[in-house]
C-alpha cells in the first residue's frame, strides 16, 4: 500500500464521515429494548450529529487525522458540532456519552469560549469519580443511554464492559495528566487494572466483553472482536504517557498487551480482517474492530512494546481495511452497536451497516499506517 493510495482512501473515508448527517431519532421511540439489543438497530447511532459514543469515536478519529496533517482543518466542523449539541441540550450523563469529551479535551484550546469547554470537561471528570454508579470493588458501571429517550439511562447494574476503557477511562486519564490531578490519574489507572482483572482470559490472552458481579460470570463468555479492539487501541493511547505509571504497573499492562496481541496473531484471517467472534471463523468478518486492532498493533510497535515481527500482521490488516472501503468512502463490514450477549448467536445477529465509528476507526488505522 503506497502512501498515495492510503491518502486517497483516507480522504474518502473522512468525507463520508463528516457528511453522515443525522438520523430518524423519533423512530427509536417505537423500538423495544429487546429488539435494540437483538439487532443493534438504534437510529441515534447511525449519524454524526448525536452526542453519544458512536459520534464521540467518530470525532476522535477526525482529530487524529487533523493531528496527522498538523493543522486545524476540521476546527470549524468541531466547533459547529459541539455548539449545536449544546444548543439542543446534552443527553444523560453515562459512560457512552463521555466519549465526545475525549476529543473536546484535545481541541478546546483552539475553540472560542475555551473556559466554557474546560469547565465541562472538569465537571465530567468529577462526575465519573463522584456520581457514576460503581460496581463491587469500585468499578465503573457501564451505564448507557436510554433507547428512544436521550435523557434516560440503562444502568447495566454491577456490570463491567471492556468498552469503558475507551469511552471513559482514557478521557479521565488524559484529564489527570493535563491538570496533574492525582485523583483522576489514579482512578483511571485503577479502572484499567480492574477491567483487566475481570475481563482478561489467562488461557488464551483474549478479553471477554463483560463481567457481571451479580451473576459472577462473563455472560456468554464470548471474545468479541470490537470489544477486544477497544483494549488493543485504547491501551496504546493510555500508554503514550506510561512514564506517569509506576514501573510495576507499566510492566503489568505492557506484558498483558503483548500477550493479547500475540493471541490475535493466530486469529487474523487471510485477507487481514478478524471475525466478529475472534475465535469463530464461521462468524462474519468485522472491519471496525479489525481497524482498531491494526491501529493498536502499529502504535504498539512505535511505542517499542511490540517487536518488528508484528509488522507483517499490521501490513495485512491495513490491506484488509483498505479493501473494505467502497469507492465513495463508506467503510463496509461494520457491525452496529452491540449490547452484552449471552451466546455467540447474539453477536452474529447484529446487523451490519455504515457507522460513524466504523469510518473513524478506519481513519485511525490509515493515519497510523501513514505515520510509519
Amino acid at each position: 500500500m503506497t502512501n498515495e493510495v492510503l491518502l486517497r482512501k483516507t480522504e474518502a473515508v473522512m468525507d463520508k464521515l463528516i457528511h453522515l448527517g443525522g438520523a430518524d431519532y423519533e423512530s427509536d421511540k417505537s423500538i423495544s429494548l429487546e429488539e435494540a439489543i437483538r439487532t443493534g438497530n438504534v437510529n441515534r447511532d447511525f449519524g454524526i450529529e448525536e452526542w453519544d459514543w458512536p459520534q464521540g469515536v467518530g470525532l476522535f478519529g477526525l482529530s487524529m487525522l487533523q493531528d496527522y496533517y498538523g493543522d486545524k482543518r476540521f476546527l470549524d466542523f468541531f466547533e459547529n458540532w459541539y455548539e449545536s449539541n449544546l444548543k439542543r441540550g446534552l443527553p444523560s450523563r453515562n459512560i457512552n456519552t463521555t466519549a465526545p469529551y475525549l476529543t473536546l479535551l484535545q481541541i478546546m484550546d483552539y475553540l472560542p469560549e475555551k473556559e466554557k469547554y474546560e469547565q465541562m470537561c472538569k465537571e465530567q471528570a468529577d462526575w465519573l469519580i463522584r456520581e457514576l454508579p460503581k460496581t463491587k470493588e469500585g468499578g465503573f458501571q457501564h451505564v448507557t443511554s436510554g433507547i428512544g429517550n436521550r435523557n434516560a439511562v440503562i444502568l447495566n447494574e454491577s456490570e463491567l464492559w471492556l468498552d469503558t476503557i475507551f469511552m471513559a477511562v482514557l478521557f479521565l486519564w488524559r484529564m489527570g495528566l493535563r491538570y496533574q490531578n492525582e485523583t483522576w490519574k489514579s482512578e483511571a489507572e485503577y479502572q484499567v487494572l480492574l477491567h483487566i482483572k475481570y475481563l482478561y482470559n489467562k488461557t488464551n490472552g483474549l478479553f471477554y466483553h463483560g463481567f457481571s458481579f451479580n451473576r459472577a460470570d462473563n455472560f456468554g463468555g464470548v471474545f468479541w472482536c470490537r470489544g477486544n479492539s477497544w483494549f488493543t487501541l485504547g491501551i496504546t493511547l493510555f500508554l503514550e504517557n506510561r512514564d506517569e505509571l509506576t514501573a510495576s504497573t507499566r510492566r503489568y499492562i505492557e506484558t498483558t498487551f503483548r500477550t493479547h496481541t500475540e493471541a490475535l496473531r493466530e486469529l487474523q484471517a487471510q485477507d487481514g480482517l478478524y471475525h466478529t467472534i475472534l475465535d469463530d471463523p464461521e462468524s462474519y468478518e468485522e472491519a471496525s474492530g479489525s481497524a482498531a486492532i491494526t491501529a493498536g498493533i502499529i502504535r504498539g510497535i512505535r511505542l517499542g512494546i511490540l517487536d518488528d515481527s508484528f509488522k507483517s500482521m499490521a501490513d495485512l490488516g491495513i490491506q484488509g481495511i483498505a479493501d473494505s472501503i467502497a469507492e465513495d468512502g463508506t467503510v463496509l463490514k461494520v457491525s452496529a452497536g452491540t449490547a452484552m450477549g449471552m451466546n455467540s448467536e447474539h453477536y452474529k445477529g447484529i446487523q451490519v451497516r455504515p457507522m460513524a465509528y466504523g469510518q473513524s476507526l478506519a481513519l485511525i488505522a490509515l493515519c497510523e499506517a501513514l505515520r510509519r
